[in-house]
């Protein structure tokens, strides 16, 4: 995968804990709540599903006693090689904003998908029904995040209004608007995790916490070996989450002489 990566003097990241993950799913509520993702009509029913954030079951895959499971939150990784923007034909989707964000523009979109083909880790989804919210429900719409109409791909933004409210609050307290101290801005997953395994900050600030978290030995990010450079990065002391993260076979097969 091509790599043509940009450079920025804040990078937004992500260093989530699978060590520490239960696996409640309160993240995933607060995703769809705060991002205004209208609840389905039969959530039985995983071909009207739309979650920005999913959370997979991992399995070492032996038998008891030796079973074990971990659970890994998967929001999209902001890829600094983007390859989902470098396929859109009409730029609904890039990664220009100080900060490297991958953006989602659905007012540009014209539906075409090839950013979901183009996106290893399945973190597009498209909207094939228009939202609609129970009676009532509609007022607790967040204000500052425009509903998608069907017909249009979304993802995770990294809750990128709040990125703007920070940077609101700065410039009133007369700061840098890419300066901010660590926690002044964060997601909504961040902040709802029960078990803090969600961290979030500026991945080249030294002051924030994911910029040490980030170069921990036990840290690792999905699909690596790709090229793609995401901006969220996964923490576990177990090995074999680490191989499965990058994908790694667990059974090389045999090479066939002859």
């Amino acid at each position: 995968m091509a790599s043509v990566s940009k450079e920025f003097k804040v990078k937004w990241g992500m260093v989530i804990d699978v060590d520490k993950c239960t696996g409640c799913g309160a993240c995933m509520v607060a995703c769809q709540a705060e991002n205004n993702i209208a609840p389905v009509t039969d959530a039985s029913d995983k071909r009207r599903s739309l979650n920005w954030l999913l959370v997979y079951e991992l399995s070492n895959g032996k038998a008891y006693p030796e079973h074990e499971v971990a659970y890994l939150p998967r929001p999209c990784q902001q890829c600094g090689s983007y390859p989902c923007a470098s396929v859109c034909p009409v730029v609904a989707t890039d990664k220009n904003e100080e900060g490297g964000i991958v953006s989602q523009v659905p007012s540009r979109c014209i539906g075409c998908r090839y950013c979901m083909a183009a996106c290893p880790y399945h973190a597009r989804y498209f909207n094939w029904f228009d939202p609609v919210w129970p009676s009532g429900m509609d007022k607790i719409i967040t204000p500052d995040v425009s509903v998608r109409p069907r017909g249009v791909v979304e993802k995770c933004s990294f809750c990128h209004h709040r990125f703007m409210q920070a940077k609101d609050r700065a410039r009133v307290a007369g700061k840098d608007v890419y300066d901010l101290e660590d926690g002044e801005y964060i997601t909504a997953c961040t902040e709802t995790c029960p078990n803090g395994a969600i961290a979030f900050g500026d991945l080249l600030n030294e002051k924030h916490r994911v910029y040490h978290l980030s170069r921990s030995k036990y840290a690792f990010r999905l699909l690596e070996r790709l090229g793609t450079e995401p901006q969220v990065y996964y923490l576990s002391k177990r090995e074999w989450v680490r191989r499965q993260g990058d994908n790694y076979l667990q059974n090389e097969p045999t090479p066939v002489k002859g």
